[in-house]
Order: C-alpha cells, then sequence, then structure tokens
C-alpha cells in the first residue's frame, strides 16, 4: 500500500520548512501557506501581482546557506518564526515586518551575489515552481536510489517537497503524470515532472554545497526529481492516508 508519509510546506519561497500533519486542499489551490511569500532581490521588478519565475527570487541556487532555514507559521496571529543554525531566531508577519525578514536572510546572501530588496506576497495565488498552482509530489524510494548512488545518507530536504509517499518502487510516480491519484479525501491530478537546479546540491542542516545532486540525476538519464500535481476535488489529506492511484 502507498501512503501518504509527510506534508511539507514552505511559506516563504526558498526562506524556511515546516511539517504539519494535516492540510485542507481546495481545487486549483496549492498547500495552504506554501510559498504565498517571496523574497525579490534587486533586479527583480515582481510585485506579486502575477507569478513570477525563480530568478526573480532570491533562492539557495545562487545563495546555498538560505537551505538551512527553517520555520514555523503562527496560522491565527499571520506571524513566521524563522531559525537558522548561524544566527539568531527572527520572528516576523512578512506583510507588516517585511523589512527585518530581508534583512536577516540578506545575511546569508554570498558576497558578489544580488541582495534581497523585498517581500512580495501572491494576490491569490503561491509563487510555485510552476506558473500554475501546483502540490509537488516525491517518493522515498526515488529518493533513497539517489542517496544509493552518493554513497552517503542524503537528507530528503534538499528536494524542498510538498507531499512524501512511501510504499513505491523507485520512479514509480514518473509514470504517473497524465493521471489522476486520491490521497485521503482530495483527488489531484498529475501533470508533469520537475527538473531540478543547484538549489539540490546544498546541505539543509549547515546550508554549505556538499554534493552535486544534478550529477546523481543524470545518471538516471535526467535531472528530474518530483512531480507537479493540481488539486481537482479538493478534501482535507492527513499523514499516513493511502494513496490510490485511479
Amino acid at each position: 500500500m502507498t501512503q501518504l508519509a509527510e506534508i511539507w510546506r514552505y511559506p516563504v519561497k526558498a526562506h524556511g520548512r515546516e511539517q504539519v500533519d494535516s492540510a485542507p486542499l481546495s481545487p486549483g489551490q496549492g498547500l495552504p501557506w506554501d510559498r504565498i511569500w517571496a523574497v525579490a532581490h534587486e533586479r527583480s521588478d515582481s510585485d506579486g501581482s502575477e507569478w513570477a519565475r525563480c530568478r526573480n527570487f532570491t533562492r539557495g541556487a545562487g545563495a546555498p546557506r538560505l537551505q538551512a532555514i527553517t520555520s514555523s507559521v503562527d496560522e491565527e496571529q499571520g506571524t513566521v518564526t524563522f531559525r537558522h543554525p548561524d544566527l539568531a531566531d527572527l520572528i516576523c508577519n512578512p506583510d507588516k515586518d517585511p523589512e527585518a525578514l530581508v534583512a536577516w536572510s540578506n545575511q546569508l546572501v554570498p558576497e558578489g551575489r544580488t541582495k534581497s530588496a523585498r517581500i512580495v506576497r501572491g494576490q491569490g495565488f503561491g509563487f510555485h515552481d510552476t506558473a500554475y498552482q501546483s502540490i509537488s509530489i516525491a517518493s522515498f524510494a526515488s529518493h533513497d536510489a539517489v542517496s544509493e548512488k552518493a554513497g552517503i545518507p542524503l537528507s530528503k530536504d534538499r528536494w524542498r517537497c510538498n507531499l512524501w509517499l512511501d510504499g513505491l518502487s523507485a520512479w514509480d510516480e514518473f509514470d504517473w503524470v497524465g493521471r489522476t491519484i486520491q490521497i485521503g479525501e482530495a483527488v489531484l491530478e498529475v501533470t508533469e515532472r520537475s527538473v531540478r537546479c543547484m538549489m539540490t546540491h546544498a546541505n539543509p542542516e549547515t546550508g554549505e554545497r556538499d554534493v552535486e545532486v544534478l550529477k546523481l540525476l543524470k545518471t538516471f538519464g535526467h535531472h528530474e526529481f518530483t512531480v507537479q500535481a493540481t488539486v481537482k476535488n479538493g478534501g482535507i489529506i492527513r499523514q499516513g492516508d493511502e494513496v490510490t492511484l485511479l
């Protein structure tokens, strides 16, 4: 049996991660509180009025130390707590005190890289890696296959995935593209495979680049990991839910 093992959200794109036990899904929407904010750099003109490509934002591909940020959301207060092993914790509301988050996170941007400039909030959408509202899905078996190639245990947090599944064989999820799956009460359509970038080279515990993950993926004949999905029928998903291919 295939199960939903873990659920993760990333409130600020590339700036932290948080595991949750359950989440309500709505048709055509991403995971609640997932990438609803992004950190625009000095060369970006993104203002949150429309979806923008990753290159408009400060992220782990160019600032690997960001990978070590963890976060937690106080949904009632609208605040996010940010933690990094090299910095003091920051608690702020990115809407009300964006300067605090910009100043805090700029300490993690390497010299010579374009600095972060402002926080943008998606107006009714999340800043996912796709131009449509999506949820990323990964398999522990596929991750284990990459770790085996590396010869050392790799943290799954390198992938910044929303839903982790247990019970599949490696790369089975790639065959789901164009098909629908049911997770708990929700039905999702799997839309595409995800091409990866150098963000995955950074260790999510230290923020240091230590493994050339793209080279490992190339040994499988591609640079892809995880699939993207859209919500067709909404409902609650919970850790431990059965996952069924329809």
